[in-house]
C-alpha cells in the first residue's frame, strides 16, 4: 500500500513540474500555511490541532507536511473514564482542478493507545492512513483561502481514526 501512495504522489509530481513555469517566485512565495483545530468539550472532551506547511510547485500543485495532536477524554461510561493523548504527522498534496475546487491526497501515521489482544489494557501503536478526496475553496482575502474537504480512508484497521466518509474543515494561507 506505500508503494501505491509513493506512486500516487510521484505520478501528481511530475504532472505538476511539466507544466512550464518561465518565471518562478522566490522560496518563500511558494510557501503556504494552513491546518486544521477541533474542539468538543462536555461529556466527550476532543481537542484536535494539525498545523501544515507546504511548498508550491507550481500554482495549482502543491505538496507538504504537518505534525497533529489529539486529546480525549470521553466520561460516557459510568465506571470508567477514557482519557489518551495521540500524536503523529502527515505528508499530503493538493490540486487544484479548478478556483473554487482541489483534488486531496494524504498519508498519516498516527501514534495511540488502543485494547491489546486480550482487551485487558491498552498499548500504544502507529495506526496508518491513505486519505484521498476533494474539497471546496473559497477565498477569504488574496491570499487566504476556507476548504471543506470530502476523504475517505483507503487503509481502514481495526483501529482506524477515521469512519468514511470524513469531512475535513481548514484554512488555507498562500495556497
Amino acid at each position: 500500500m506505500k508503494i501505491k501512495l509513493f506512486l500516487f504522489f510521484c505520478l501528481l509530481s511530475f504532472a505538476a513540474l511539466a507544466q512550464d513555469n518561465s518565471v518562478k517566485p522566490a522560496f518563500k512565495d511558494r510557501l503556504f500555511y494552513g491546518g486544521n483545530v477541533g474542539l468538543n468539550f462536555g461529556t466527550v472532551t476532543y481537542i484536535y490541532l494539525a498545523p501544515t506547511i507546504g511548498y508550491k510547485i507550481t500554482e495549482e500543485f502543491g505538496a507538504g507536511i504537518g505534525p497533529s495532536y489529539s486529546y480525549l477524554k470521553d466520561k460516557r461510561y459510568t465506571n470508567y473514564i477514557y482519557e489518551t493523548d495521540t500524536y503523529g504527522g502527515r505528508i499530503f498534496a493538493q490540486y487544484r482542478v479548478h478556483p473554487k475546487a482541489i483534488l486531496y491526497g494524504e498519508y498519516e501515521v498516527i501514534n495511540a493507545e488502543v485494547p491489546n489482544l486480550l482487551q485487558t489494557k491498552l498499548i500504544r501503536t502507529n495506526i496508518e492512513s491513505i486519505l484521498l478526496g476533494g474539497g471546496y475553496v473559497t477565498p477569504i482575502s488574496n491570499r487566504s483561502s476556507f476548504v471543506i474537504m470530502g476523504l475517505w480512508n483507503f487503509s481502514p484497521s481495526q483501529y482506524s481514526m477515521y469512519e468514511n466518509p470524513i469531512i475535513r474543515a481548514g484554512v488555507n494561507f498562500g495556497f
